[in-house]
C-alpha cells in the first residue's frame, strides 16, 4: 500500500468513529423515545402519521406480529415500485418520454429496492423517469433502510429485555427511523452534495456544446430512416461528426444522499458513483464512503447503550473495524500491483491497476471505495469491479461472502453480526463444556436453530443459484467472458443478490428474463429469509430471564471474545465458499501470471 492509501484509511477511520459515537447515542434515544422533547412519542408529525395510518403506538408486538408487519410493509412497497415502472409512460414528470419498463425488469427492480439490494440491470438515466426515480426508488431507499434498522432494534430489545412477550412496535420503529434519523441526515447530505457539484434538476436532458468536434461512425439510413445492412448482415456506416452532447440531468443529489446513507447503492446513472454528476470531487468521494459505514457503526454504539453495557457495543465495533482494516489492506495491495500483462508490454504500472477506474480517484481511493461498498450491503461503485485484478475481485467477492456483517447494511450488519456472536458463544460453550450465555441469556436449541437458518440461507442461495445459472443455457447466454472470469461474474451476481449488496461484475448481461426473475427471487429470500429467523430469535430471547454472571461466564466484551468472533465470521465464510472461489478468481489469477 502507498503512503496515500495508509493516510486515507487512517483518516477515514478517525472521522468515522468520531461521528459514530454521538449518532449512535442519538439513535438509541430515538428508539427508546427519550432525549429531547422532539424525540418523545406523541410529537405532532409522528402522532399525525399514526392517526392517518390507524397505528396504536402504545401497543407493542410479539415477534410474529412484528415480522408480519415488516413483510406486509415491504410487499406493499415492492408492488408500488412495480406499478410505477409499468405505468411510467403515462405518468407525469417524464420529460424524455421514456417507455414503460418490461415486466421482468420491473419485477427485479421492485424486489431489489424493497430489499435494500438496489441491483440494477438497466441504465437509470435512460430507463427510469424522474417520477419513478423519486417516488419509487428514492422512497424505497428510505423504507428499506428503516426496515433494517427496525429489525436490529427488535433484536437488541430481545437481549435487553427479560420475561417479555414483545419486541417493540414495527410501525413506530419504522416511522421514527425515517422521521428522526434518515430524513434529517439525508437533507443535510443532499445540500452538501449540491455544493460539490452533484446535479438536482427536473428539466430532463440538456444539449451542451463541446469544446472539440467528436468524430464517429454513424449508421447509414434509408428513406424510411432504417439502417442499411449489407449482404453479410452488418450495418453500413459513414463518417460523422458532432459538437453537441446530450446531458441527462435529474433529481440526483436527493437520491445520492439516501443511496449512500441507507447503504442502498442504486445510482441515478448507469455509471453510479463513477459518474461526475453523482460523485464529482475527491471530497464528495470521501464523504460518500463515510456515509456508507456511518449508521452501521453508530448502531454498534446504540446496541451498547440499549443493553446497558457500552463495552458490548465496543466489542462488536472493534470486531468490524479489525476485519475492515484487513480487507482494506488486501484490496489496496491487490490493485496497487498493476496488470502483469500490461507491465510485460512496457506500460508503466506504478499508479496501480487503472483499468475501469476514474483518474480523479486513482487506484487507492477506488480500492477503498470497493472494499467499503462490498463489506456494507451498499453496492454503489466509483470504479468497475469487473476490471479489478483477479485478487482485487476476490476481495470484493469475499467481503460479501462474509455475510455483509462487517459494518454491513443499515441495521442488517448489526443483526447479522449479533447472530454470529451467538454462534461464537455457542462454540465457546462446546469447547469448555458449559451452557453458552450471551448478555445474560442462555443460548438454547431453539436459538441455535434460528441462528443456523439465518447464517445458511445466503450460502445456499449463492451456491445453488450459481450452479443453476452455469448449467442452463439462459444463464450462460449472458456471459461475455467465457472461462474462469465468466464463472466469477455469475458467482458475483448471485453473491451480490443473496447478500443484498447490488454491485456487479458488469461483464455479465443480466438484464434478461432469466436473470431478472431468478435474481429477484434470490434477493427476496436473501433478505426476508434472514429477517424472519432473526425476529424469531429476538422474541425467544426477550421471553427469557436474565441470568447473573457467574464464575464460569465467558466475558463478551474483551479482546478474547473479539478474536473468537472474528474467527467465527471468517471460518464460516471460508468453509462455505472456498471451493467456488477456487474455480473463479483463484484460477484466473494463476492463469494470468502463468501467461505473464
Amino acid at each position: 500500500m502507498s503512503s496515500h492509501a495508509w493516510v486515507l484509511l487512517g483518516l477515514y477511520l478517525l472521522v468515522l468513529l468520531a461521528a459514530a459515537v454521538p449518532l449512535g447515542r442519538y439513535i438509541a434515544a430515538v428508539a427508546e423515545g427519550q432525549g429531547g422533547r422532539a424525540l418523545r412519542p406523541g410529537r405532532p408529525i409522528e402522532a399525525l402519521i399514526y392517526r392517518l395510518c390507524g397505528v396504536r403506538a402504545e401497543q407493542e408486538m410479539g415477534w410474529r406480529t412484528y415480522a408480519l408487519a415488516i413483510l406486509a410493509f415491504n410487499l406493499v412497497g415492492a408492488l408500488a415500485v412495480y406499478a410505477l415502472q409499468r405505468l411510467q409512460d403515462g405518468l407525469p414528470l417524464n420529460p424524455q418520454g421514456l417507455a414503460a419498463v418490461s415486466p421482468d425488469s420491473a419485477f427485479n427492480t421492485a424486489i431489489s429496492f424493497a430489499t435494500n439490494t438496489n441491483w440494477q440491470g438497466y441504465a437509470g438515466e435512460s430507463t427510469m423517469s424522474p417520477l419513478t426515480q423519486m417516488l419509487g426508488l428514492s422512497v424505497q431507499n428510505f423504507l428499506s433502510a428503516a426496515t433494517g434498522m427496525a429489525v436490529a432494534l427488535a433484536l437488541i430489545r430481545g437481549f435487553a429485555r427479560h420475561s417479555a412477550a414483545t419486541v417493540g412496535n414495527a410501525w413506530v420503529d419504522l416511522t421514527r427511523m425515517v422521521l428522526y434519523v434518515l430524513l434529517p441526515l439525508s437533507g443535510v447530505v443532499a445540500v452538501f452534495l449540491v455544493g460539490q457539484g452533484v446535479v438536482q434538476d427536473l428539466g430532463g436532458d440538456r444539449l451542451a456544446t463541446t469544446l472539440e468536434l467528436t468524430h464517429y461512425d454513424a449508421p447509414r439510413l434509408d428513406a424510411t430512416g432504417k439502417p442499411l445492412i449489407d449482404a453479410s448482415g452488418r450495418v453500413l456506416t459513414e463518417p460523422a461528426r458532432t459538437q453537441t452532447q446530450v446531458l441527462s440531468l435529474g433529481p440526483v443529489a436527493s437520491q445520492e444522499a439516501i443511496k449512500m446513507l441507507g447503504t442502498n447503492g442504486g445510482g441515478y446513472y448507469n455509471a453510479n458513483s463513477a459518474h461526475p454528476f453523482e460523485n464529482p470531487t475527491p471530497l464528495s468521494n470521501f464523504v460518500e464512503m463515510l456515509l456508507i459505514f456511518l449508521i452501521p457503526a453508530a448502531l454498534c454504539v446504540s446496541f451498547g447503550r440499549m443493553v446497558g453495557d457500552a463495552r458490548q457495543g465496543r466489542a462488536i465495533l472493534a470486531t468490524m473495524t479489525l476485519l475492515f482494516v484487513a480487507m482494506a489492506v488486501a484490496g489496496a495491495h491487490a490493485e496497487a500491483q498493476g496488470h502483469p500483462l500490461l507491465a510485460s508490454l512496457g506500460i508503466e504500472g506504478a499508479a496501480g491497476n487503472l483499468e475501469g477506474k476514474e483518474t480523479r480517484f486513482g487506484s487507492d481511493d477506488s480500492a477503498l471505495f470497493a472494499v467499503i461498498t462490498t463489506l456494507a450491503s451498499c453496492g454503489a461503485v466509483n470504479g468497475m469491479h469487473d476490471s479489478f485484478t483477479p485478487l482485487g475481485g476476490l476481495v470484493t467477492l469475499w467481503n460479501m461472502m462474509l455475510g455483509e456483517v462487517v459494518f454491513g447494511g443499515v441495521g442488517s450488519g448489526l443483526y447479522g453480526m449479533l447472530v454470529f456472536a451467538v454462534l461464537a458463544v455457542f462454540i465457546a460453550g462446546l469447547m469448555i463444556g458449559r451452557t453458552p450465555e450471551y448478555l445474560g441469556k442462555k443460548i438454547e436449541v431453539h436459538d441455535m436453530k434460528m441462528v443456523s437458518i439465518a447464517i445458511l440461507v445466503t450460502p445456499v442461495l449463492v451456491l445453488a443459484g450459481t450452479a443453476v445459472a452455469v448449467l442452463v443455457p439462459a444463464g450462460g447466454a449472458g456471459v461475455g467472458n467465457p472461462g474462469a472470469h465468466g464463472f466469477s461474474e455469475i458467482l458475483y451476481a448471485f453473491t451480490s443478490a443473496a447478500n443484498n449488496n447490488g454491485s456487479a461484475f458488469a461483464g455479465l448481461s443480466a438484464n434478461t428474463p432469466f436473470y431478472n426473475s431468478v435474481l429477484g427471487v434470490v434477493m427476496g429470500l436473501g433478505r426476508f429469509g434472514v429477517i424472519v429467523p432473526v425476529l424469531a430469535l429476538a422474541g425467544h430471547l426477550a421471553a427469557k430471564k436474565r441470568l447473573a454472571p457467574g464464575a464460569g461466564t465467558m466475558p463478551t466484551h474483551g479482546p478474547l471474545f473479539v478474536v473468537l468472533l472474528i474467527g467465527t465470521v471468517v471460518l464460516v465464510g471460508a468453509l462455505n465458499y472456498v471451493p467456488a472461489l477456487a474455480l473463479g478468481p483463484v484460477v484466473e489469477h494463476l492463469a494470468l501470471y502463468a501467461a505473464h
